[in-house]
């Protein structure tokens, strides 16, 4: 068999179900004999951009890995951006590069760059294949490290000409190892200081959405009662129905939730990466004592110095300390500044429910509506713009992985063909993506994609004719923006030609209702609502107001 041969059947061995992506010239041969393939499904897409965007969504879902695939040139600088995604927000993923052949790359050649080098910066692990017998071990390498924590991307980049080479090697045995667990040594201390702390609080990070951690966290709570923060990428490892839920920091601003952090005597950060909320933000000149629990020691950081580092799989750590509380007794905490928080952030999010009438819909009220008709394994998808900064504060979630938000690169243009993904993934379920009409027209190819794919899933688009949070930053900074207006096309007429389903809501009160005829149509929907993007100015009053109450 040839090169390209043996590296699909490395593929399919390490249990690689998705590939999605563009072809070119010089992957024709990998696409041959992936056309030959049973176990993988090659998915066209009309951008390589959205193919990441789609692989990412599929390894955030899964903990496995998909393929995204480009030729050389823009071909893989079209991948560049869902790529830097997935790495930045830890899901796995394998990307797949063709290349001229390695005869030419020493010299100026037709769409030649070095593209190992450009995705080093964004990968976990970069390489080229130079040779067909070293491809098991540069799959087998590639998938592991894909989906060690953290996980993250990596490329493999196949060469024209060595894609047709022969070759007799076999893929290598698919061998998976358990992830080292903390020292009891520091379980003990862990316990120590939990029994001495009065008003402790636990910010959960993105580690917390893998099932059993975050089991094991719910566990927990329920044993100590001690209160869940989530950042944007933890929504759901505890459901938002328990008491001891506190919903999301992460906003900018001073919010309620803050309250929770500033009572405490100790926070324990547990899955928490740096990148989801900056410790400057929660703990300037670290005031307050902090336990850290993660898959990977701390990142360095003048604002982050804790003094316990618990280090290893995190699910085990929990478990370690969850059996040791069980068998040594609980602890004397004082809640009531948590209960008084939760309170008043819960009455906050209800405020709006039961808005109506004609014209701009509130972010409040659109997403209070989102909320009723999904159900508690239904998936939301939050674009980037201002809308995502109304859901990361508005809605909340009962199970992980159930609101998916781009955090780290924080890239537009994310929902569309992450929702394209989420649909393969679970059918059974509904999937909501919501879109601002900047980000939703970046990636507006991908309808024909949905369509082709008959993907059941419904889109609604946030429109106020402009780039909304660039506005509204600006604002608050300058007191004025720079021009951040366009014009949209006729949104019916838009999903029409798609063969989408198309839906303009301009009566908030009809909102819920056309949401839940959208999810029980046939095939991709589209929503498009006015929103009233005058809350956002409110917001960042309601904020300041809270921070000048708390000095």
């Amino acid at each position: 068999m040839k090169a390209s041969d043996l590296l699909v059947k490395c593929l399919e061995e390490e249990g690689i179900e998705y590939i999605f992506g563009v072809p070119g010239e010089e992957n024709a041969d990998f696409m041959m004999s992936l056309e030959k393939s049973t176990k993988i499904k090659f998915i066209l897409t009309r951008h390589e951009q959205g193919a990441a965007f789609m692989a990412e969504i599929y390894g955030r879902l899964t903990g496995n890995p998909a393929g995204c695939l480009g030729t050389l040139g823009p071909g893989a600088t079209n991948l560049i951006t869902g790529v830097a995604d997935s790495n930045m927000d830890h899901a796995p993923m394998l990307v797949l590069t063709g290349q001229g052949a390695s005869t030419r790359l020493h010299k100026e050649s037709h769409q030649v760059m070095d593209v190992v080098d450009m995705f080093s910066a964004v990968t976990k692990w970069a390489t080229t294949i130079w040779h067909p017998e070293n491809i098991p071990e540069i799959v087998r390498k590639a998938v592991r490290l894909a989906r060690t924590e953290k996980p993250g991307a990596v490329l493999i980049e196949l060469p024209e000409d060595i894609a047709k080479l022969p070759t007799e090697k076999s893929p290598l045995e698919v061998s998976k190892f358990r992830r080292s667990v903390p020292d009891p040594m520091i379980i003990d201390q862990t316990y120590e200081r939990l029994k001495k702390a009065k008003t402790p609080v636990i910010i959960a990070g993105n580690g917390c959405i893998r099932r059993r951690a975050s089991e094991q966290l719910r566990t927990l709570c329920e044993k100590t009662g001690i209160g869940v923060l989530t950042t944007f990428m933890a929504k759901g490892c505890v459901d938002m129905d328990e008491e001891y839920c506190l919903y999301t920091i992460g906003l900018g601003g001073r919010d309620i939730p803050a309250a929770a952090i500033e009572a405490a005597d100790l926070i324990i950060t547990i899955g928490f990466d740096m990148v989801e909320y900056h410790p400057k933000l929660w703990n300037d000149g670290n005031t307050t004592e902090v336990l850290h629990i993660d898959f990977l020691p701390c990142e360095i950081d003048e604002n982050y110095s804790p003094q316990i580092e618990v280090v290893g799989d995190i699910a085990a750590g929990l478990k370690m300390l969850n059996d040791k509380i069980a068998n040594e007794g609980g602890f004397d905490h004082d809640f009531s500044s948590q209960k008084a928080m939760r309170e008043q952030m819960t009455a906050e999010l209800e405020e709006h429910k039961d808005n109506a009438g004609e014209g701009p819909i509130r972010p409040q009220k659109a997403l209070w509506d989102a909320r009723q008709v999904l159900g508690d394994q239904d998936i939301l998808l939050s674009d980037v713009g201002a809308h995502k900064m109304w859901i990361a504060r508005h809605y909340h979630c009962h199970e992980p992985n159930t609101c998916l938000i781009p955090n780290g690169f924080c890239s537009m243009g994310f929902a569309l063909p992450g929702a394209i993904a989420a649909s393969l993934v679970y059918p059974e379920r509904r999937i909501l993506s919501i879109c601002g009409d900047g980000g939703f027209l970046m990636n507006m190819q991908e309808m024909e994609t949905a369509h082709r794919l008959q993907s059941n899933m419904t889109i609604m688009v946030w429109e106020d004719g402009g780039y909304g949070l660039i506005k509204w930053k600006q604002e608050n900074e300058f007191e004025r923006s720079t021009e951040l207006q366009f014009s949209n096309p006729d949104w019916i007429q838009l999903a029409t030609s798609f063969g989408w389903n198309g839906h303009h809501v301009t009566d908030a009160s009809k909102l819920q209702e056309t949401l839940e005829a959208s999810f029980n149509e046939t095939g991709p929907s589209l929503v498009v609502i006015p929103i009233d993007y005058r809350e956002n100015p409110l917001l960042t009053k309601r904020l300041g107001e809270l921070a000048a109450n708390a000095q």
